[in-house]
C-alpha cells in the first residue's frame, strides 16, 4: 500500500480551510456569522421539510377529512339551532300578534262597553226625571184633588151649618110669628097651588 503523504504548504492550508467556518466583518463594526446547516439543508429548508412531512402525516391519517366532518357536524348543529330559532322568532312574532290583536279587541269591547254605559246612564237620567215629573205631577193632582175635596168638603159643611142655622133661625121666626091662624091659611094657599 502506498503511503499517502501528509499534505505541506499550501495544500495544508487549503484542506485546513475547508472546515473553518468564515467569517466576514460588516461594516459597522459587527461580525457576521454563516448559520449552520445539516446535510446541506439551512435551518428554514428544516423548517419547511418538517412541516411538508407533518401534513402529509395529516392527510395520511386522514386528519383533513376529520377536521371537515367535524366542522360540518357543527354547520349542521348551527343550521339547526338557526333553524329552531328563526321558528322561535315566528312563534313569538305570531304570539305578539295574536296579543296585540287581543288587547286591540279588548280595547274596541272596552270602549263598546264604555258607550253602551254612557247610553244606560244617560237612558237611566232621563227615565229617572221623566218618572220625578210623572211622580210630581202625580202628586200634584192629589194635592189639588185634596184640596178641591177638601173644599167642598169645607162648603159643604158651611152649606150644611148655613142650613142648619137658617132652619134654627126659621124656626125660631116661624115659632114666634106664626099660629093657628097662620098655619091654616098657609095649608089652603098650597091645596089651591095644586
Amino acid at each position: 500500500m502506498a503511503e499517502t503523504a501528509a499534505p505541506t504548504g499550501p495544500e495544508l492550508e487549503m484542506n485546513h480551510n475547508e472546515h473553518l467556518v468564515e467569517t466576514t466583518e460588516v461594516p459597522a463594526g459587527e461580525e457576521h456569522h454563516a448559520e449552520p446547516s445539516a446535510l446541506g439543508i439551512a435551518p428554514a429548508g428544516w423548517v419547511g421539510l418538517s412541516m411538508l412531512v407533518f401534513i402529509l402525516i395529516l392527510v395520511w391519517k386522514k386528519v383533513p377529512g376529520v377536521i371537515t366532518g367535524g366542522l360540518d357536524k357543527k354547520i349542521a348543529e348551527i343550521r339547526k339551532q338557526l333553524d329552531e330559532a328563526k321558528a322561535l322568532r315566528a312563534e313569538a312574532e305570531a304570539l305578539r300578534k295574536e296579543y296585540a290583536d287581543k288587547i286591540a279587541s279588548a280595547e274596541k269591547d272596552a270602549a263598546a262597553m264604555l258607550d253602551h254605559a254612557r247610553h244606560e246612564a244617560e237612558a237611566i237620567v232621563a227615565k229617572a226625571e221623566a218618572d220625578t215629573e210623572a211622580v210630581i205631577k202625580r202628586r200634584k193632582q192629589m194635592a189639588e184633588d185634596k184640596i178641591s175635596a177638601a173644599q167642598r168638603g169645607a162648603v159643604d159643611e158651611l152649606r150644611a151649618r148655613a142650613a142648619n142655622a137658617a132652619t134654627t133661625a126659621a124656626r125660631g121666626l116661624i115659632a114666634k110669628g106664626h099660629n093657628a091662624e097662620a098655619d091654616k091659611a098657609l095649608v089652603d094657599k098650597a091645596i089651591t097651588g095644586l
